[in-house]
């Protein structure tokens, strides 16, 4: 990874946590992501529903963004959150929201 920056893993927790920026960087993003049998976008849009529903809005930034990269509209987003709503419960989706309109509309 040396020419490139280094990952939001690795600038938070670098040499503090060495490990969990590993299983971060090339576990989790290097191979479960890579995956073939899930397109990206999918992932994506699970992962926001995952982030969404456990009130993860710290890390429902990042993947809002990624799912943005990966082909999933702010409309579909928005969409996804107001629909969770009715799943996990008003207080999650409100704040999810609130990351959402921050995010795509500072």
């Amino acid at each position: 990874m040396s020419d490139q920056q280094p990952s939001g893993a690795s600038r938070m927790f670098g040499d503090f946590a060495p490990q969990l920026v590993h299983f971060t960087d090339d576990v989790l993003f290097g191979e479960v992501w890579e995956r073939p049998d899930l397109a990206a976008r999918d992932r994506s849009l699970i992962t926001v529903a995952s982030l969404v529903t456990s009130g993860s809005t710290e890390q429902l930034r990042h993947h809002l963004g990624r799912a943005k990269d990966n082909g999933v509209s702010e409309a579909e987003l928005i969409e996804a959150i107001t629909h969770l709503a009715f799943y996990t419960g008003w207080p999650h989706a409100m704040s999810a929201m609130a990351v959402a309109k921050d995010l795509f509309h500072g």
